[in-house]
């Protein structure tokens, strides 16, 4: 019998994928992995999700029903190096990071795998909406879930070949319509519960506050706002508070919309432009190849620049050892240093890359 670590985070998706695995004869054995907790007492209270105490127990509630052990790892350490400092770094640097995406590489599949192995487990499983699938050409990807509402392969394109052939995702397989009733006909008090936050360590989505709690001592303070041809506009709150395409918040009576163009924190100015941010071309690095090897001969492909992007015609060539050209055949609005851009062939995840 194979056995399988599940990351219970205390929701409904990675409690009914837990649910499966065991329905279909795995050896299935509970983690919940403490990465926030405890932090800040009172968020944990107001803020349950894969991040507050209160997941712990949900997770064990259900483990208890479905009969099976259920264990808590830490990786605090883990989380606040790859996650939280990274998180930081790239706000102060002027580029728009995406945590999830850190997290699903280096804490959720890279430690917890890591302490899977060592206990003798044969793959790791979570509730994410996606598929796992060997391709004819020998390589792992990930595959679209069958319901693109909760699709979410796009944060998952830079787990490694190893990562993808230890790994289980079944829930990818049911919509959450679907897997909300399994788990109201099998009885798991989560069915109900609401999803988490995209960002469990800021709930409220109040980044600069995060980021100046982080970082008292690195976070710059008001610059100024300028136009293309460099001419002062006005003065800003500090770059941290500001993004590439961004146009509310940004104070300025202007008498017509304007829009963030570029972050330059070598002077600590914030470009306007008077036009949406549009573009056709983009760089990027720390590529990670998934469903084909590499780019070094120009391929045509879909690609997403974030997570809500519904994505572009693309061509993608190896420019660098570990840099891609990407030119769209259509403008895409605001392409954002720090994010990702992910390639897919069909339904299936080719690779993807960090926008420069």
């Amino acid at each position: 019998m194979k056995k399988v670590v599940v990351g219970m985070s205390g929701g409904v998706d990675s409690s009914v994928a837990a649910f499966l695995l065991k329905e279909q004869g795995y050896d299935v054995i509970g983690v919940t992995m403490q990465i926030w907790q405890d932090k800040d007492p009172i968020f944990d209270e107001e803020n349950g999700g894969c991040c507050g105490l209160s997941a712990v127990e949900d997770a064990r509630r259900v483990a208890q029903i479905l009969g099976i052990p259920h264990y808590v790892m830490n990786f605090k350490r883990e989380f606040q190096k790859n996650v939280v400092d990274y998180f930081v770094s790239e706000y102060l640097a002027g580029r728009t990071p995406n945590p999830c995406i850190a997290c699903n590489r280096y804490v959720k599949w890279e430690s917890l795998l890591a302490r899977s192995i060592e206990i003798g487990a044969d793959y790791i499983a979570t509730g994410h909406y996606a598929r796992v699938e060997e391709l004819k050409n020998g390589r792992y990807a990930v595959r679209n879930s069958v319901t693109a509402k909760k699709d979410q392969t796009y944060a998952l394109y830079n787990l490694t070949q190893y990562q993808l052939s230890h790994t289980l995702m079944p829930a990818g397989e049911y919509t959450k319509e679907e897997i909300r009733e399994i788990a109201r006909q099998n009885h798991l008090p989560v069915a109900a519960k609401p999803d988490s936050q995209d960002i469990c360590f800021v709930p409220d989505g109040d980044y600069a506050a995060f980021i100046t709690d982080e970082a008292p001592d690195k976070v710059p303070g008001e610059g100024n706002f300028v136009s293309e041809n460099g001419d002062v506009l006005g003065v800003h709150k500090g770059i941290i508070h500001y993004t590439v395409g961004q146009r509310k918040g940004l104070g300025l009576s202007m008498g017509h919309p304007v829009f963030v163009s570029e972050l330059r924190p070598e002077t600590n100015e914030v470009v306007i432009s008077n036009c949406d941010v549009f573009r056709t071309e983009l760089d990027c690095n720390c590529i990670n190849y998934m469903g084909i090897e590499d780019l070094k001969v120009p391929h045509r492909m879909w690609a997403k620049v974030r997570y809500a992007h519904k994505g572009e015609w693309c061509i993608a060539y190896q420019t660098k050892e570990d840099e891609v050209h990407v030119e769209f055949e259509k403008p895409v609005r605001a392409i954002t240093p720090g994010q990702a851009v992910v390639f897919y062939d069909g339904e299936y995840v080719m690779g993807g890359g960090t926008i420069l």
